[in-house]
């Protein structure tokens, strides 16, 4: 708490966004989000995902590797380390089992697929983000988690000792490894499980290994930051950025897929993994449109998408996927 209460972003005993940040836009009202959910369109596949079953402990590194397991989940192999990023493999997304369940053929992957992990790395507290059973099964093959400020309380009461944690504020940075550091940069969301909302700050974050940028952009809204971050950190050898579950009624807290194009050409990224979609549903859109309509602002803008297919192995720099598996 001494932490939080002397951070920069913690005022009137809530973390706060850079910029005036409401859930809903302006215009728009729960019960018009409810009229929504009521007439949504087919949100789910009609048939089971396709995805790739990579062997992760017999990945060569020579070159950074990502693999992504749908949604905001991916592994990043890289200087003989072993990072994890958001972890959701219990199969839902949400505190009951029965609800925001992973589409078919997208949760194929299990905490004891993983080899013994060097850092966990946890963008904010959000069901979809942070999943109590699979931090449960991570514990024992975890040397360290890094995550945003406020959010390790959760950790620490679930078993993670506290010395195997490493809350940051925005800005702030640590050395993973030899050549590796980690930086946490503003986003534009908010945090909470339940009840309880921006008692815990959310982050995006900038890996930094032997000069080279590669930016985790965790959940949110389209604002500055993203030019920000480009102008101190940039250019980007590859930009994660989330494109899904976005609605025009709540878009200050999650880019519509044509402000995802707009961000990562002001991060100055050189390619662009899309995360955030494929295997929940959080939204009222189709579950394939946000790729869809990502793929024509990519073109538009000039970005260089990478879209491999669940749990194919990625060589950042030399593997541009771009089949349309979906």
């Amino acid at each position: 708490m001494e932490r939080i209460e002397k951070s920069s972003n913690y005022k009137n005993g809530k973390f706060q966004n850079q910029s005036k940040t409401t859930t809903l836009a302006e215009g728009y009202s729960y019960w018009g989000i409810l009229k929504l959910y009521l007439n949504k369109p087919k949100t789910e596949p009609d048939t089971k995902l396709p995805f790739v079953k990579t062997d992760l402990n017999a990945i060569n590194d020579s070159q950074p590797v990502l693999v992504w397991f749908g949604h905001s989940s991916y592994f990043i192999k890289i200087k003989g380390k072993n990072i994890l990023v958001d972890p959701v493999f219990s199969g839902h997304a949400s505190p009951f089992s029965f609800s925001v369940k992973s589409y078919d053929g997208a949760n194929e992957y299990k905490v004891n697929d993983f080899p013994d992990l060097d850092a966990v790395i946890i963008s904010h507290d959000h069901y979809d983000h942070l999943d109590y059973e699979t931090i449960l099964q991570l514990i024992p093959k975890t040397k360290k988690f890094y995550t945003s400020l406020g959010v390790g309380e959760h950790l620490e009461y679930w078993g993670v000792n506290s010395n195997d944690i490493a809350e940051l504020d925005w800005w702030e940075n640590t050395t993973l490894f030899d050549g590796i550091s980690l930086t946490a940069a503003p986003a534009r969301h908010f945090s909470g499980r339940g009840f309880v909302t921006e008692k815990s700050l959310w982050s995006s974050f900038i890996l930094s290994v032997d000069g080279k940028n590669y930016y985790l952009g965790g959940d949110s809204g389209y604002d500055n930051h993203f030019k920000a971050i480009g102008e101190k950190y940039g250019p980007f050898e590859l930009a994660i950025l989330e494109c899904g579950q976005y609605n025009e009624h709540w878009r200050y807290i999650h880019m519509l897929p044509q402000e995802v194009a707009i961000a990562a050409n002001e991060l100055k990224a050189k390619s662009v993994l899309p995360v955030h979609w494929s295997k929940f549903t959080l939204s009222v859109h189709p579950w394939n449109e946000p790729i869809e309509r990502l793929n024509l602002a990519a073109k538009e803008n000039g970005i260089t998408l990478i879209t491999p297919q669940i749990g194919q192995k990625v060589v950042v720099g030399k593997d541009f996927y771009r089949e349309k598996w979906w």
